[in-house]
């Protein structure tokens, strides 16, 4: 396997898909049914095409993210792909706009794609071509175990543990904390303590309520909890983080490696969890890994299994990966989950490849 030196880009394809979830995700802040996401394929002059795709989380952000997609690919057509080269010169261009929010995300979509089309032209899974090796990824079930009765929790609970996984997620922020705390127990009750169980708040509390939803979760055994309060409010998350026992996870809204160093000195967490949409694509996340092995904090991923496999077995102080299924029905050959672990597979880059069928059912204008 030898790496192409010169792919050069051709043409960028990007296609809008709205694709139904399996479970719903009840969050405090709403449900969601759907995911609608963005496909993109960076064609090259030597016929390699990398692929990836952007979560837009909401169906009204999907037109603008595919515009500034459109729009910043346009600038790297007939480049030779270089990510780190092409990201400086994508950055710079942004500087007065900001490299932020949408903008941001579609310079990470881009920017995997480019890594993608490297480890394909390379004949190397992503995590090879990074200096790494394939193999097993620790993983948590976070599919859809959301705001729902005490009840249907525990049910909900032994459920995704039948699909495989030794850990899983629930989410909270309920009107009151005594019904925060029996969706706890009985996900526990149900599961057993062999499961590990993690807690997600989706930013929903004040400070001085994640605290005392806080202590009342500590005998609980919880791996973490997750983003208790505005993920933007770093004092808060220090806070929390130094007065409870269970561990504070935040980081899927660092929208920047910048915030992520901030956070880090500011101790805002215990752990941290880089979205690669959001940190950079592909590039970002190694920098976040530098930093949090320079930290010494263990680092997890936000979505986007497929690749964050890869960037995990790569990451020095490598945590959990959070798995959800939602871009499945769009891949040939979907990530898999063997006893708890997602298998990073030998496949060239990040193994996305679609089926056109499930595209064309999904795709809207």
């Amino acid at each position: 396997m030898t790496l192409n030196p010169e792919l050069r880009i051709r043409e960028t394809q990007i296609r809008p898909v709205i694709v139904p979830m399996k479970r719903p995700l009840r969050t405090s802040s709403g449900a969601v049914t759907q995911a609608p996401l963005l496909l993109i394929d960076l064609c090259t002059e030597e016929g390699v095409t990398g692929r990836s795709y952007l979560f837009a989380y909401q169906l009204f952000a999907l037109k603008p993210l595919y515009d500034l997609v459109q729009g910043l690919a346009a600038i790297l057509r007939g480049e030779v792909i270089a990510p780190l080269d092409l990201d400086r010169k994508l950055r710079a261009k942004m500087t007065l706009i900001g490299p932020q929010n949408l903008v941001g995300m579609a310079l990470s979509g881009l920017d995997m794609a480019c890594w993608d089309a490297l480890a394909v032209g390379a004949g190397m899974p992503l995590a090879v071509l990074l200096g790494g090796s394939t193999g097993p990824v620790q993983a948590y079930n976070s599919n859809g175990l959301g705001i729902m009765s005490a009840v249907e929790a525990g049910d909900e609970a032994a459920k995704l543990v039948e699909e495989g996984f030794r850990a899983i997620k629930i989410r909270l922020g309920r009107s009151t904390a005594s019904e925060d705390l029996a969706a706890v127990r009985a996900a526990r009750q149900s599961v057993g303590d062999e499961v590990t169980r993690m807690a997600d708040f989706n930013q929903a509390l004040s400070v001085s309520e994640a605290l005392t939803r806080g202590r009342m979760l500590d005998e609980e055994g919880l791996c973490w909890i997750e983003e208790p309060v505005r993920a933007d409010d770093l004092p808060g998350c220090a806070r929390i983080a130094a007065e409870l026992k269970t561990p504070v996870q935040i980081g899927e809204n660092f929208a920047s490696v910048f915030q992520m160093q901030e956070a880090l000195q500011l101790r805002a967490s215990d752990f941290v969890m880089p979205d690669v949409q959001r940190i950079g694509g592909v590039s970002g996340w190694m920098r976040a890994a530098a930093l949090a092995h320079a930290a010494g904090c263990e680092m997890s991923s936000h979505l986007f299994p497929e690749v964050s496999a890869h960037l995990l077995r790569v990451a020095p102080t490598c945590h959990w990966l959070e798995f959800v299924d939602w871009a499945g029905p769009l891949l040939k050959q979907p990530l898999q989950i063997q006893d708890g672990t997602a298998v990073v597979s030998d496949r060239p880059g990040s193994g996305l490849v679609w089926d056109e069928q499930a595209v064309a059912k999904f795709r809207v204008s």
